[in-house]
């Protein structure tokens, strides 16, 4: 399979990224200086319910957002596979690689957790683009599933940006290093039902926290919360 430059060297980031993760154990960091909470000691409020829409899977296949955000507890991560900036969209991506590596190891993560990474570039990220980016993810028939999508139209996809709330902008310098777009970093966790229960930006998109955010609303399973 050929990878462009830009696609190289996204891959070699968040690999990096992970490789780090994974030294530190799931230790605090300068950047996140604190212990992490234990699943199941706290509860997450319901921000609202997870909006839908038109998207195509890696494979073109037409399906609806919603399918993803519902039935397991969802870690919904919107990217562009252009993007170099490492506290963006390789960020993120590190993040979700580490949680799928986790879930290899943890069966209850593996079959109640799922992965997806949705671009908002639907021009350059094509479907065919999009499986080439989850080449660098892994496999492993243990692991949770991780789906990446991409939109038909720019059209389509824009209600969906719109309802979530993710900002993406052009930049002035369609050349500049970190990538073509600008865009405020979201990262979703939506519970079973489809509801957002919490939005990680960049100084909050901790593995550590997302992980014990994510076992506790997999503990609501056994003590399901008032809607």
């Amino acid at each position: 399979m050929n990878f462009t430059p830009t696609l190289l060297a996204v891959a070699l980031a968040f690999v990096t990224l992970s490789r780090a993760t994974l030294a530190a154990d799931l230790a605090r960091t300068i950047d996140h200086d604190y212990e992490a909470p234990a699943p199941g000691s706290y509860t997450l409020p319901v921000v609202k319910p997870a909006p839908d829409g038109e998207v195509l899977d890696a494979g073109g296949r037409p399906m609806r957002l919603r399918e993803l955000t519902r039935g397991r507890v969802t870690v919904m991560s919107f990217i562009y596979t252009r993007c170099t900036a490492v506290k963006a969209c390789p960020y993120a991506t590190g993040v979700l690689m580490q949680l799928h590596r986790l879930s290899a190891e943890d069966r209850e993560l593996a079959k109640n957790l799922r992965l997806v990474s949705m671009s908002f570039d639907p021009d350059s990220d094509t479907p065919a683009r999009m499986a080439a980016y989850s080449a660098f993810a892994g496999s492993g028939n243990s692991a949770s599933e991780w789906h990446f999508l991409t939109a038909r139209s720019q059209t389509e996809l824009q209600p969906i940006l719109d309802t979530y709330g993710q900002a993406v902008d052009r930049r002035r310098n369609p050349n500049d290093p970190q990538g073509p777009l600008y865009h405020t970093l979201r990262v979703y966790l939506i519970d079973r039902e489809g509801r957002i229960r919490n939005i990680y930006s960049s100084s909050t998109l901790d593995l550590r926290l997302v992980l014990a955010d994510v076992k506790t609303l997999m503990l609501e399973q056994k003590t399901p919360t008032k809607k």
